[in-house]
C-alpha cells in the first residue's frame, strides 16, 4: 500500500502541525470502521477522518463528509464521553511503523485530568482504531480480537494494549544509516532491486521501492547483485534523501499519479517518475488534501455499494423468481390455447355415440368441423363409457378457458411487477447518499419484498424532491425514487404545472413550477434533458420524454409506486447532459 511507514510519517509532522492548540468539539462515527473528529482551536476548525477499513485504511483532515447515521453507534457516544472537550497534544509514531497515536488529555468524572490516546494501526487487514485510557488498558476499539480468533493479540476492553508485534527481519531507515540500510538491500543478490528493497527495508512501500529502482537503474530494475559501483552509491544516496525528507519534512512533494480520465492511481510524498508519459503526476498543496482528493470517490462508492448488497439482492432473486414464473405461465397458456382441439373431441364423441366401442382406449371417427372431412384419431379412457369420455374432455375444455383468462392477467400482473421492479433499480442506480438508499429499503419492505429490523435506528425524514431552477428562471424538481414521485407528482404538484417522464423508460418524474405562467421552450427542453438524464436511459441519445400538464396525470387503482397514466402530452426528444444538472443547481446557489 502506498501509504507506508515513511508516508505516515510525514502526515504524523503535517497533522501535529495543523491541530496544535486544537480541541475535540465533536465526534462522529458515519459507519463501523470510521470515525470524524471535529478539532477546533485558534487557528480554525478542522475535520480529522481515521479509517480502518481494510481497502484503505488511513488519517488524514477531510473536507469530504459522508451521511451522518441519525442514531449514534456505541462507540461513539463513548468516545464523546472520554474526548469531547479533551485537547490534542501530540502525535507519537514508532520510527516507521504503520501506527500513530494520538494524544488528548481530558477530564474523568472525578475532574481529574486524564491522557486517553487513540491508536490508529494502519495495516492493511489488521487495521484497527483502539481508544487507550490513561491506565494503559483498552477503553474499546472498532474491531475487537477476542481470545478465540487467531490473532496473537487479543483487543478487548479492559485488557493491557500491547503494541502490534514488531518486523525484526528488516532495516528500519529512520534508525540505520542509509549505508548500512544499502548494504542490507545488496544482501538479497538474486532479486531485482525493486524485490530487494522490500525484502530488506521497513516502511518503504511498493510503489517508493520501485520509484528508487527506477531512478537508481534508469528504469531498467537490475537484479540487485549486478549494481555497478556508480549504481550503489546512487542508491544510498536516493535512500540518504529520502531518510531527509521524511525526518525534516522540507522536500516533501504531495503526489498524485492520474491515469486515462483522470482516475487516481497511486500517491507518494515524493514524485513519482516510473510511469513515465503513460500518466499524470500532479503536486497538491498537502498530504491530508491528496489522501481526501485519492479516496473521497472510492469510499463514497465502496460505502453504498455495501449498504445496497441487500437491496440488490432482493431486488434480483424477486426478478428471477418473477420472470420464471412469467415463463411456466406463458407454457401453461400455450397448453390452454389448445383447448378447441378438446371441445372438437367432445362433439365428435357425442356425435358418434352410437358406433363406439366400450373400453376402448382410442376411436377413428371423421371430423366433421374439417373442410376435408379427415379421419381423427381421439384418445380415450377405458374406464370411462363413450358419454362420460366426452364429458370429461368438455370439463377440460372449460378448465382450460378459464385458466386462459386468468393466466393472462397473471402473466400481465406479472410483467407490471417486473416493469416496477425494473424502475426500483433504475432508482438504486442513481443513489448518492444512504438515505436514498434507506428510502429506497423503506419502499421495497412496504411492498412486502424484505424486511426492516426491529429495533433499528429510528428512520431519517424523506429528503423530498431534488430542485433546480432553468435559464429562465422557473423552478424545475425531480424525484429520487418510486415513492418521492408519487409524492411529487400527485400531492405537491399543481393541475397547470407540467410533468415530464421518459417515455417507456424507467425514470424521475420531472415537475416544472409554473406559477401560472407560460413555460418557454428553453425551460421545457432543459427539464425534458433532466428527466433523461435521471432515467436508465442517461447515457443514450435521442431519449423521448412526454411532457403533459399535471391535470392529465392521474394514477390507476392499486397501481406501484410511481406508476402513472396520462394523456394530452407531446413527445421531446433529447440527449442527456450529465453536466446540465450542476449547471441549474448552481443558478440556483445564486
Amino acid at each position: 500500500m502506498a501509504l507506508d511507514g515513511a508516508f505516515l510519517a510525514c502526515l504524523r509532522r503535517e497533522l501535529e502541525q495543523t491541530l496544535q492548540g486544537t480541541r475535540v468539539d465533536k465526534i462522529h462515527q458515519p459507519s463501523r470502521e470510521e470515525l470524524i473528529f471535529w478539532m477546533r482551536g485558534m487557528s480554525g476548525s478542522y475535520k480529522l477522518r481515521m479509517s480502518s477499513r481494510v481497502q484503505a485504511p488511513r488519517v488524514h483532515l477531510t473536507e469530504h463528509l459522508p451521511e451522518n447515521p441519525a442514531q449514534p453507534p456505541m462507540l461513539c457516544m463513548l468516545l464523546r464521553k472520554h474526548l469531547t472537550g479533551a485537547k490534542f497534544l501530540g502525535i507519537r509514531q514508532n520510527g516507521w511503523e504503520r501506527v500513530l497515536y494520538f494524544d488528548f488529555e481530558g477530564l474523568n468524572e472525578l475532574g481529574d485530568r486524564v491522557k486517553v490516546t487513540v491508536a490508529a494501526e494502519l495495516m492493511g487487514r489488521n487495521s484497527n482504531l483502539i481508544v487507550i485510557g490513561d491506565n494503559g488498558r483498552i477503553i474499546d476499539a472498532v474491531r475487537r480480537v477476542d481470545f478465540d480468533s487467531n490473532s496473537p493479540r487479543p483487543v478487548l476492553p479492559g485488557l493491557p494494549y500491547e503494541t502490534p508485534p514488531a518486523i525484526t527481519d528488516r532495516v528500519d531507515l529512520s534508525k540505520t544509516s542509509p549505508r548500512l540500510a544499502a548494504e542490507a538491500v545488496l544482501l538479497w543478490r538474486d532479486m531485482p532491486l525493486s524485490d530487494a528493497l522490500g525484502k530488506s527495508l521497513q516502511g518503504l512501500s511498493p510503489l517508493v521501492c520501485h520509484e528508487v529502482s527506477h531512478l537508481v537503474t534508469r528504469g531498467n530494475d537490475t537484479v540487485a547483485g549486478d549494481l555497478t559501483g556508480a549504481e550503489i552509491e546512487k542508491l544510498t544516496k536516493t535512500l540518504s534523501h529520502i531518510q531527509l525528507t521524511v525526518e525534516s519534512g522540507e522536500s516533501v512533494k504531495p503526489t498524485m499519479v492520474f491515469k486515462n480520465q483522470n482516475i487516481p492511481l497511486d500517491f507518494s510524498f515524493m514524485p513519482i517518475t516510473q510511469y513515465g508519459s503513460s500518466v499524470t503526476a500532479c503536486e497538491v498543496e498537502s498530504l491530508s488534501i491528496l489522501l481526501d482528493a485519492f479516496y473521497a470517490e472510492k469510499d463514497e462508492s465502496d460505502r453504498l455499494r455495501q449498504r445496497s448488497h441487500d437491496i440488490l439482492r432482493v431486488l434480483t432473486n424477486a426478478t428471477d423468481r418473477i420472470s420464471r414464473k412469467i415463463g411456466y405461465q406463458k407454457q401453461d397458456l400455450e397448453k390452454a390455447g389448445r383447448r378447441e382441439t378438446k371441445r372438437i373431441w367432445a362433439d365428435l364423441i357425442n356425435a358418434n355415440l352410437h358406433t363406439l366401442p366400450r373400453s376402448a382406449d382410442k376411436v377413428t371417427v371423421i371430423n366433421y368441423f374439417d373442410p376435408a372431412c379427415a379421419e381423427v384419431e381421439i384418445p380415450l379412457d377405458p374406464a370411462l363409457s363413450p358419454a362420460q369420455n366426452a364429458q370429461r374432455y368438455y370439463k377440460e375444455y372449460r378448465k382450460a378457458q378459464t385458466a386462459e383468462r386468468v393466466l393472462a392477467e397473471q402473466i400481465a400482473a406479472g410483467e407490471e411487477e417486473l416493469q416496477y421492479l425494473e424502475t426500483v433499480f433504475d432508482a438504486l442506480s442513481r443513489a448518492k447518499t444512504v438515505r436514498e438508499l434507506d428510502e429506497v429499503r423503506a419502499e421495497l419492505a412496504a411492498g412486502g419484498y424484505l424486511r426492516l429490523q426491529r429495533g433499528g435506528r429510528k428512520p431519517a425524514a424523506p429528503l423530498g424532491a431534488m430542485e433546480f431552477v432553468s435559464s429562465d428562471g422557473f423552478r424545475i424538481r425531480v424525484g429520487r425514487n418510486n415513492i418521492g414521485n408519487d409524492k411529487l407528482t400527485l400531492r405537491e404538484s399543481r393541475g397547470c404545472d407540467i410533468w415530464l417522464h421518459t417515455k417507456n423508460i424507467p425514470g424521475s418524474h420531472v415537475v416544472i413550477v409554473t406559477e401560472g405562467a407560460e413555460v418557454p421552450e428553453q425551460t421545457l427542453m432543459e427539464a425534458a434533458i433532466l428527466a433523461a438524464v435521471f432515467s436508465k436511459a442517461a447515457n443514450s441519445s435521442q431519449v423521448p420524454v412526454d411532457a403533459a400538464e399535471i391535470r392529465h396525470v392521474r394514477k390507476p387503482t392499486g397501481a406501484k409506486p410511481g406508476r402513472v397514466i396520462y394523456d394530452h402530452q407531446k413527445t421531446l426528444y433529447v440527449t442527456p447532459d450529465g453536466s446540465l444538472p450542476d449547471r441549474l443547481k448552481k443558478e440556483e446557489s445564486r
